[in-house]
C-alpha cells in the first residue's frame, strides 16, 4: 500500500511539474520596453538614420523612423507597441500603409522579439540595447532564403 501511495505521490509531482514548465509566462506590460525610448541616430552607407521613440504612456509607445540620403528622405515608417487581447502587439506602417501587427514573442532585459509569421517580410523583428546603443534586426524569408537587415542607433538630441 506504501508503495502505491508514494508512486501515486511521484506520479502527482512529475504531472504538476510538466504542467507548470509548459506554461506561458505573464505577458510583459508595456513598461518594460522603457529602455527603447528615446532618439536614436545612426550613418550607414550614406543613409542618415532617425528612430524616435516615445516612453510607455497611456499603455502604449509610439515611434517613428526616417531615412535620409543626400539631403532628401528616401523612406519613413510610423510605429506603436500597445496592448491587444493581453499582448504586446508592435504596429509597423511604413510609408503610411496600414499598420502590419507582430505579437511579442519573447522578452527579457533590454531585448524585444515581435512576430507575425503570417507576413511575407519581415516576420520578426527585434529590438535590443548594446550599452548604450540601441539595435535592431527584422529577418523573414525573401526568394526562397532566410534574409535579416540588422541596425545600430547611437542616443541623439534632437535638434531645432
Amino acid at each position: 500500500m506504501r508503495s502505491h501511495v508514494a508512486l501515486l505521490t511521484v506520479a502527482l509531482l512529475l504531472g504538476s511539474s510538466s504542467r507548470g514548465a509548459s506554461q506561458v509566462p505573464a505577458p510583459a506590460s508595456i513598461e518594460t520596453l522603457a529602455w527603447m525610448a528615446g532618439s536614436w541616430s545612426g550613418n550607414s552607407g550614406g543613409v542618415e538614420m532617425e528612430e524616435h521613440w516615445m516612453a510607455p504612456k497611456g499603455g502604449a509607445m509610439v515611434g517613428m523612423h526616417r531615412d535620409v540620403v543626400k539631403g532628401r528622405m528616401v523612406s519613413f515608417e510610423f510605429f506603436r507597441i500597445e496592448q491587444q487581447n493581453g499582448r504586446l502587439v508592435y504596429l509597423s506602417s511604413p510609408k503610411g500603409i496600414p499598420p502590419v501587427p507582430f505579437t511579442l514573442v519573447e522578452s527579457g532585459p533590454m531585448r524585444a522579439v515581435f512576430a507575425n509569421p503570417a507576413h511575407d517580410f519581415p516576420q520578426r523583428i527585434i529590438y535590443w540595447k548594446d550599452g548604450a546603443d540601441l539595435r535592431a534586426k527584422i529577418e523573414g524569408p525573401k526568394n526562397g532564403k532566410t534574409v535579416s537587415e540588422e541596425w545600430r542607433w547611437v542616443p541623439s538630441g534632437l535638434k531645432p
